[in-house]
């Protein structure tokens, strides 16, 4: 059993699930299905190939939060053209954003398959198209890709384990760290970000996440 780990920080993420029309959401903490659209993005594997995205569907996923993000909206508008009667009707369209700013996860990918973990760690520090935080224009501010970062551990020691990645907020009371483990016995809260299909199709079924506090606090890397 070996993990791969990927340092994801920003200045703004989204990590939607439920999005509809114009309202787009985000959770508190990175989706599966955006980490691995993320990850797919680094290996160059088109959205529709579901031959080789399957395999990475099959990784467990765990979150640690060095840093919770703080919950911002923006809005947006944009015009749109309407057709009725054979006429045009110019018409504005308001879409509402939600996203997490200023937040850094130490996410988790973990399977008993190394090479493919191998494959994952290279292609971040080399990516075949752009890498992203949940949407387009939300860019990293630091490497996702880490030295050293695939490890012989299962995915709650890996974790638990790697030094922090990013520091307290100036001024802010110090939080406890939480980790969010995917639950290989179907146990804990239910979330609907399970890849079922290629990204093209667009079909997501279930998976199970735990969560705890880790009781020591972390040493931040040099």
């Amino acid at each position: 059993m070996a993990t791969v780990l990927l340092r994801l920080m920003g200045p703004m993420q989204s990590w939607g699930t439920t999005s509809r029309f114009d309202e787009r959401d985000t959770g508190k903490e990175p989706s599966k299905s955006g980490v691995l659209g993320l990850v797919a993005a680094a290996l160059g594997i088109d959205r529709e190939n579901w031959r080789d995205l399957e395999p990475l569907c099959r990784l467990r996923m765990g979150v640690r939060h060095d840093r919770p993000g703080v919950p911002k909206r923006d809005y947006q508008t944009a015009q749109r053209v309407i057709s009725a009667d054979g006429s045009k009707i110019h018409d504005t369209a308001v879409t509402t954003r939600h996203y997490l700013a200023d937040a850094a996860f130490l996410v988790g990918l973990c399977g008993e398959d190394r090479a493919l973990l191998e494959r994952i760690h290279g292609a971040l520090s080399d990516p075949v198209w752009p890498l992203a935080l949940g949407r387009k224009s939300y860019v990293p501010s630091e490497p996702i890709w880490m030295p050293d970062a695939v490890v012989d551990a299962d995915l709650r020691d890996a974790l638990a384990q790697w030094p922090a990645i990013a520091s307290p907020r100036p001024g802010s009371p110090r939080t406890p760290r939480i980790l969010s483990l995917e639950s290989p016995d179907r146990s804990g809260l239910m979330k609907m970000d399970q890849p079922l299909s290629s990204f093209a199709e667009r079909r997501f079924g279930p998976r199970f996440v735990i969560s705890e506090v880790l009781d020591v606090p972390l040493q931040t890397a040099a």
